[in-house]
């Protein structure tokens, strides 16, 4: 059944709202749960549901999605692909307008695979998701399209689009980020419908509404904006998958399904938690479905004891392959992998990505580390809010201290950005206000140190029986 469908991800958004994480990459390749990348779950959603037809529609920023997708994401049986798509200015001088503009400008993939229905896919979720049990009930009732939905609670509407629909569960109505009154659920006035940006259209019907589209002006171009408003204005079999009644093969028959839009740091942050704590909401070990990412040659995480100090204190936390611990302590962290965490040293609700080092005795809390950042010994981060305000740019509403890729932290004065990131952050539209009204406050490497060395574990660090010296 799933060889009538093409896959399309969309994979091209800046995700904005996740600056400084953003200034340098995709969305969808930013990392997550110290291993993974935000793409490698709705690749893996896919091929666990037995697609194998799959393009990813890159644009902005897409060199190390485009790096980790060539490297990682081959299929190699016959008419089988995984094939990454960058922006072509096909049908215009212009870059991707919208999410509907980013497909019409291939419908060429469409016409060459002439496929029955098309999947289109947001790259920049973290879920699980059958989508084969999405496609058997489009397909069963006859639908033009199918967008997949999920019930939030009222108080959270705001943040979605909302879709009205009847009881035959057919979209009748939507509303983008409704400010009041959003659409209720038929039978649940406290919850509501929201859009997942995850489509399943008949191949006429998403020809047909493409090309529509692309001669109107001032429109977005946009799935959510136009495309589905005026098929459902216009008539067509619009209707919703309830996402909530999905269920994962090797999951527990009473598990929930699992989604998290992690467009901002704080959700992204959030999301990072979940994954950590004592019975996290998305099952990772589930070898039925498995969520595929790099494999890489790193040895396996080392729990040492310093002489001097107690052995490490890990709670609630998650540690990746190639990372040291020596006598630290790890309180609802998440580690990367190919960090060194030092001696006496104590992180609290952070996130390190990979690469990382955390220097002696320094102490950490509400931290979220980019790649390649190291923190000195004794160096403090989240434990004052009134000195942390006046020494680090990028800081959250809710006290989450940023470093962002490449970014060294020392025990006092200014921290010092990775020469690139310096570069990109000040011409940056979503950071260069922040940069500028820090400047004199921070500094920036050496054109010889840039944000993609790591700064995790050396061989030259340790001893000849294998100690760990600080």
């Amino acid at each position: 059944m799933t060889n009538r469908i093409l896959v399309m991800v969309m994979a091209g958004g800046k995700g904005s709202r996740l600056t400084p994480l953003t200034c340098h990459r995709a969305k969808p390749a930013v990392p997550f749960g110290g291993r993974y990348r935000i793409i490698d779950f709705v690749l893996s959603n896919f091929i666990n549901s037995g697609y194998r037809k799959v393009y990813v529609l890159t644009q902005f920023m897409a060199s190390s999605l485009i790096s980790h997708i060539n490297r990682n994401w081959n299929l190699y049986g016959f008419g089988d692909f995984i094939e990454v798509v960058p922006a072509q200015m096909r049908m215009g001088a212009h870059w991707y307008r919208g999410t509907a503009d980013s497909v019409y400008q291939n419908l060429n993939l469409i016409r060459d695979v002439r496929p029955e229905h098309v999947a289109i896919f947001g790259g920049d979720h973290i879920y699980k998701f059958a989508i084969n049990q999405m496609q058997e009930e489009h397909e069963d009732s006859g639908a033009d399209l199918t967008v997949a939905a999920y019930p939030v609670p009222v108080e959270e509407a705001y943040a979605f689009g909302v879709l009205q629909v009847n009881d035959k569960g057919q979209i009748v109505g939507f509303q983008e980020k409704p400010k009041t009154n959003p659409y209720t659920m038929p039978n649940d006035p406290t919850r509501c419908l929201v859009s997942m940006g995850n489509y399943l259209f008949r191949r006429k019907i998403l020809e047909d509404a493409l090309i529509s589209e692309a001669s109107r002006e001032g429109t977005r171009h946009d799935f959510g904006h136009n495309i589905i408003p005026r098929l459902v204005n216009e008539g067509a079999d619009v209707r919703i998958y309830d996402f909530d009644k999905n269920r994962i093969p090797g999951d527990p028959p009473d598990g929930r399904p699992y989604w998290r839009d992690v467009g901002t740091v704080e959700s992204y942050f959030q999301a990072n938690m979940e994954l950590r704590s004592p019975l996290p909401a998305i099952n990772l070990y589930n070898r039925q479905w498995r969520i595929r990412t790099a494999n890489r040659d790193y040895p396996p995480a080392r729990f040492v004891q310093h002489s001097g100090y107690r052995a490490s204190d890990i709670i609630d936390s998650l540690v990746c392959e190639g990372a040291i611990i020596s006598s630290a302590e790890l309180h609802q962290t998440v580690v990367g992998y190919d960090s060194f965490v030092h001696a006496g040293a104590r992180l609290e609700e952070s996130i390190t990505m990979a690469g990382c080092d955390i220097g002696a005795g320094a102490r950490l809390r509400r931290v979220l580390m980019d790649k390649n950042c190291s923190v000195a010994p004794e160096a403090r981060l989240g434990l004052d809010a009134e000195a942390d305000a006046e020494r680090f740019p990028f800081i959250t509403p809710s006290g989450i201290i940023v470093l962002p890729k490449g970014t060294h932290v020392p025990v006092e004065g200014p921290i010092e950005f990775a020469y690139d990131m310096a570069e990109l952050m000040k011409n940056d539209p979503h950071t260069k206000e922040q940069m500028a009204r820090f400047e004199g406050r921070y500094v920036a490497s050496q054109r010889d140190r840039h944000s993609y060395e790591s700064a995790g574990p050396r061989y030259e660090r340790f001893g000849p029986a294998g100690a760990v010296p600080e």
